[in-house]
């Protein structure tokens, strides 16, 4: 029996199989370069690029719990001209496709973002970040709002010619209201979840865990929610949607595919495992050929619900 097909399409993107990394948990490739060949991994997604440097929150910034981590590293980066200069001649020598998440404050900073980025050669597509505070709206994010959202992606889609990736916030009441209005606004692809707000404190000392007081949820203990968000999205929109949220396992990476996810992206397993998103790409090709498929999209959004 022939290989199995583990090939997918987001937008303009090719990808060889649809396993990605998960922004913030893989940095600029080459820290994970040392481990294993990157250019196996279906995509490449850098951490989050800002316009100016940012330091980022008061530690400490990450904290243990339950099948999880809280962190609220605070999108700390050196800003778009030294990524470019110091961090994108690398990832031009890569030939899996590198993706860019970008944050701002403002819708103007993500249009300079996408504008700037567009020029970039070896960029294969943007990921927008949208759990980030709008300060022109009272710090309220901006993936939590759906006319909010529809404008940003809307204004960047008219900045760039790139495939836009949405990033989306679980931190809503009706995720799918959000992915409507991002898939109208032009997005080529949604990704979800992004971090589940949450919180710590030391009981011995009576303050919390974490220096800012809250931060983003991820790992295992997430994945049930985000495989639900996943599903919901999916049977509601026409785009591609890349799953995440606790993925450590093939059968965990199955479970969003099954859902509808075309793509999948590892996350805080990689601080674990740093092989565990190859170990992912090796067990979907051993199911495929276990249950006799040829390629991977006989298996994307095949729920069986009902009798």
């Amino acid at each position: 029996m022939s290989r199995p097909s583990l090939s997918v399409q987001i937008g303009s993107m090719s990808m060889n199989n649809p396993v990605m990394t998960a922004s913030g948990t893989f940095g600029y490739g080459h820290e994970y370069a040392d481990f294993y060949d990157v250019n196996r991994l279906g995509a490449l997604v850098v951490k989050a690029v800002t316009l100016a440097p940012r330091i980022g929150n008061p530690p400490p910034r990450i904290a243990e719990t339950p099948s999880g981590i809280l962190n609220a590293i605070g999108l700390q980066n050196p800003g778009l001209e030294v990524f470019l200069k110091k961090e994108m001649p690398y990832l031009q020598t890569l030939t899996t496709p590198v993706i860019i998440n970008i944050a701002g404050n403002t819708v103007e900073e993500y249009c300079e973002l996408a504008e700037r980025l567009d020029e970039v050669s070896g960029v294969a597509a943007l990921e927008v970040n949208i759990s980030c505070p709008n300060v022109k709206q009272g710090g309220q994010a901006f993936g939590t709002d759906p006319e909010i959202a529809h404008t940003v992606i809307s204004e960047v889609r008219k900045r760039t010619q790139l495939p836009i990736i949405a990033k989306l916030s679980p931190n809503v009441t009706s995720i799918v209201d959000i992915a409507l209005q991002v898939e109208d606004a032009g997005a080529d692809a949604i990704s979800l979840i992004n971090t589940l707000l949450g919180m710590a404190i030391d009981v011995e000392t009576r303050r919390p865990v974490l220096g800012n007081i809250m931060g983003g949820l991820s790992g295992p203990a997430v994945k049930p929610v985000a495989v639900r968000m996943v599903w919901q999205v999916a049977k509601a929109v026409k785009v591609p949607v890349i799953g995440m949220g606790g993925i450590s396992t093939t059968e965990d990476a199955l479970e969003f595919i099954l859902a509808g996810a075309t793509a999948v992206s590892i996350g805080t397993a990689n601080f674990m495992h740093p092989q565990t998103p190859l170990e992912i790409i090796a067990g979907m090709e051993a199911y495929m050929q276990k249950h006799g498929m040829d390629k991977i999209q006989d298996l994307i959004g095949a729920l069986r619900i009902g009798s």
